[in-house]
C-alpha cells in the first residue's frame, strides 16, 4: 500500500541541489546574494530544466505520477509543464519528489537505496548534487 503525501512528508529525506551541501548559518561567503543571482529570470528557467529532465529520466525506470493524480506515467510535456507552473509531489513507489516552481531545489522524501543511487546518478549528469541536511 502506497504510503499519503503527508506520511511521505514525516519521512527521512534528501536534497537534489545546484550546491554540493548546506551552507553553514555563518559561512563568510554571500549565499543570498548568490542564490537571488540563481533565482533570477534565465538562470532559474535553466536550473528548473535541469529539474525536470531528471524527473524525466528517473520516469525511463520507475513509474511516475503527480500528486495524487491516478495517471500512472503522464505525458512528459504534462510533467514538464506542471513543474514550471505549481508546487508538485511527484510519487514513486513508496517515495516522493517535491518540486517548487521558484526554488532552486527538489527534496526527496523516502527513498529506497537504488531509488537514491539512480537519482545520484542522473542528478550528477544534469550538474546536481544530492545530499542529506544535517539533523
Amino acid at each position: 500500500m502506497k504510503k499519503t503525501i503527508e506520511e511521505l512528508l514525516l519521512c527521512p529525506y534528501w536534497i537534489i541541489d545546484i550546491l554540493p551541501s548546506q551552507v553553514p548559518e555563518n559561512s563568510p561567503g554571500q549565499y543570498f546574494t548568490v542564490e537571488k543571482y540563481f533565482l533570477q529570470g534565465e538562470r532559474m528557467e535553466e536550473i528548473k530544466q535541469k529539474h525536470i529532465d531528471l524527473v524525466l529520466k528517473l520516469n525511463c525506470y520507475r513509474d511516475i505520477s503527480i500528486n495524487e493524480e491516478t495517471v500512472i506515467n503522464p505525458l512528459p510535456e504534462h510533467v514538464a509543464n506542471e513543474m514550471k507552473q505549481r508546487y508538485l509531489y511527484i510519487m514513486i513507489d513508496e517515495s516522493m519528489i517535491l518540486s517548487e516552481p521558484d526554488d532552486t531545489h527538489l527534496t526527496v522524501f523516502n527513498p529506497d537505496p537504488k531509488l537514491l543511487e539512480l537519482i545520484r546518478q542522473i542528478a550528477s549528469g544534469e550538474g546536481l548534487f544530492v545530499w542529506k541536511p544535517p539533523f
